[in-house]
């Protein structure tokens, strides 16, 4: 069409330049031919005005087809730049149609993408649906199970026949909750049986103590009574040695010991007698009171071993309670934890629907958008190609009616619509470079959210595996705790028999060993009082002057016994007898000495009292005065007469030590 609207216009400015060049050229003709006749003439004025009229015209002529051949290069020029920018609109047309080709098929094919893609997510859906379906079955039954092990491990007591019935049957065909019952019924019943007999025994036992107090309270008040006879007996038993040593000291005196010898020998051999029956019932009765504190010490550790005994049992049927609690914490803990995640696993799934649901809403509303965008970007398209061709054909008509008129201003237009299409094909160019980048935007942008939603599912769906393998993780782990905490029950059942074997035999052996120390302690403090008693007898019988009096002291301390004591402590008092004989000797020595002088002077003494017993059986009254001065020199010499007989019992004092 193009070419054809531009042949019609070469035709048409040839025919106007035609007809321009025949009307220049006729009135040069006729001239021509009006001057042929008057070339006779003379040459006037007027002649060369028209000469130079016809001069100028023929410069206009020439200037005419000048400019119009100009104009004619002008309209070559610009219909061959028409011609290329039509050239261009059909390339960019044909540009158009294959973009929109290329479009309709890139779209043909996303859609099949997508279509594929979303049928891969369906099968994937599907399959994460059926293992979901069949975790949650899985659960369902599990929980099932566990409700009804818990139900039937509430009631585990069985009865003696029910168990015989049971523990005949093979250990395949009995239920969880018949193996646990007569597994718990193996382990409690001898408990019971054992706690009944101890009780049993307990009681047994409190009564023979009670008999035992009766019998220890009638012994203790019988050895008290005893005690009291025997103390009595060693009072009298002093007052009688008491005696006995002062009827020595008479015997010693004078001649009441050859009288009353055979009487004092009778009365002597029959307390003697006494004395030897009293220590005989004494030690009789020591040792019945020995045996029977030997028997209540026993006795009170036998009911100290029975109420050790009754407290390990109490404490074991706390424990086997404690445990029992402990396990029932933990199937609640593991009932809560699957019920939270059975929440999860339903949150998921509200969650993988909510985001399906989003991604198709988001997908549905994006495809109408893109869509509506395109329609609308394409009618504009067409509107403004129409609205420029129809500017163009306009421009066209108006060019080829002011062609004649004003070429500057068809220059002009042509100018100023060349501009105007080549804006027309950039805006174009621009607007339609946007549209293939939002296009390509799009594109990529439902290709990531695609992707995003893909890996959502798939880490859903890892999610859930993991939850189950968590699940079947924690059903392996409880199974293998319970096996561990039977393996732990049995081995704490051995440890505590051990333990309270071991306690018994260190509690008896520590009882022993406190009653052998108590036995010794007691022992040692009577060995160190005797030991003092015996220093202080024989220092204080030491220090006596009179042997009598330091025998008497002796026999009523138990002189002539075998008393037991160290050699040490012998040796030790021997020195300091012998230095305490060594001081008495040397004061002997000095008596003696003493006792030879004053009986020189008591010699003097009898003859100076012989003469004045003389002279006074010769002196008369006045002489009275010197009587009594006399004397008083007689009571002077019997009282010297006294310290010297006391001198002499102290000089025979050591020769009987």
């Amino acid at each position: 069409m193009s070419r054809k609207v531009s042949k019609k216009v070469n035709i048409s400015s040839s025919l106007e330049s035609e007809d321009l060049s025949l009307e220049t050229t006729v009135p040069t003709d006729d001239i021509s031919s009006s001057e042929e006749p008057n070339g006779s003439t003379k040459i006037t004025r007027q002649l060369i005005e028209r000469k130079e009229l016809l001069h100028n015209l023929q410069l206009l002529k020439i200037e005419l087809s000048q400019k119009n051949l100009m104009i004619d290069n002008l309209k070559g020029e610009y219909l061959t730049k028409i011609e290329e920018l039509e050239e261009k609109l059909n390339d960019t047309l044909h540009q158009k149609h294959l973009l929109a080709l290329r479009l309709d098929t890139q779209t043909k094919l996303q859609q099949e993408d997508a279509r594929k893609h979303q049928e891969l997510m369906k099968k994937e859906m599907e399959t994460i649906l059926l293992r979901l379906q069949q975790s949650e079955e899985t659960n369902r039954q599990l929980r099932e199970r566990a409700g009804d092990i818990r139900c039937s491990l509430r009631d585990l007591e069985l009865t003696k026949e029910t168990f015989e019935e049971l523990s005949t049957l093979p250990e395949d065909q009995l239920s969880i909750p018949e193996y646990v019952a007569i597994r718990f019924y193996k382990v409690v019943q001898p408990l019971k049986d054992r706690s009944h007999d101890l009780t049993v025994k307990n009681e047994k036992l409190l009564e023979e103590l009670k008999d035992y107090k009766k019998q220890l309270r009638s012994m203790t008040e019988h050895y008290e009574d005893e005690r009291k006879c025997r103390s009595e007996l060693e009072i009298r038993c002093q007052r009688l040695a008491l005696q006995l040593a002062d009827t020595k000291q008479l015997i010693q005196q004078g001649d009441y010991k050859l009288e009353n010898y055979d009487k004092v020998k009778s009365e002597r051999d029959a307390i003697e007698h006494e004395l030897f029956e009293l220590r005989k019932n004494f030690e009789i009765l020591d040792v019945s009171y020995k045996a029977q504190f030997k028997d209540k010490n026993d006795l009170v550790q036998e009911v100290a071993t029975l109420r050790q005994s009754v407290s390990l049992l109490q404490k074991d049927k706390e424990f086997l309670s404690r445990q029992n609690m402990e396990l029932n914490v933990r199937c609640a803990h593991e009932q809560d934890r699957m019920e939270r995640l059975q929440a999860q696993m339903e949150d998921a799934k509200k969650a993988r629907e909510e985001m399906y649901e989003k991604y198709v809403a988001s997908r549905d509303h994006y495809k109408t958008e893109y869509e509506n965008k395109l329609r609308d970007e394409l009618e504009q398209i067409r509107m403004k190609t129409n609205q420029e061709i129809e500017q163009l054909r306009g421009a066209l008509k108006e060019m080829y009616e002011r062609e004649n008129r004003n070429l500057r201003e068809a220059r002009d237009n042509a100018i100023a619509e060349k501009e105007r299409a080549v804006v027309a094909e950039k805006d174009a160019q621009a607007k339609y470079d946007q549209l293939l980048e939002q296009y390509r935007q799009l594109q990529l942008s439902t290709e990531s959210k695609v992707s995003e939603l893909f890996h959502q599912t798939k880490l859903k769906s890892f999610e859930s595996e993991r939850s189950h393998i968590l699940q079947e993780e924690a059903v392996e782990n409880l199974q293998k705790c319970q096996i561990e905490c039977e393996k732990y029950q049995k081995k704490l059942e051995v440890l505590t028999k051990e333990f309270y074997s071991l306690q018994a035999s260190t509690e008896k052996r520590v009882t022993e060993l406190q009653a052998q120390n108590s036995e010794h302690r007691a022992r040692l403090e009577t060995y160190e009082k005797l030991e003092q008693e015996l220093d202080e007898v024989i220092m204080q019988s030491a220090e006596m002057e009179d042997e009598v009096e330091c025998e008497r002291v002796l026999f009523s301390y138990g002189y002539g016994a075998n008393v037991p004591t160290t050699a040490k402590r012998r040796l030790k008092q021997s020195v300091h007898l012998a230095k305490r004989l060594l001081q008495i000797e040397r004061q002997n020595s000095l008596l003696i000495k003493e006792v030879e002088q004053q009986k020189a002077h008591a010699a003097q003494t009898l003859l100076e009292l012989e003469r004045a017993n003389s002279l006074l059986s010769q002196v008369q009254q006045p002489y009275q005065y010197l009587i009594e001065s006399v004397r008083q020199r007689d009571t002077q010499i019997d009282s010297l007469k006294d310290q010297i007989s006391k001198l002499e019992q102290d000089v025979t004092f050591p020769g009987l030590v």
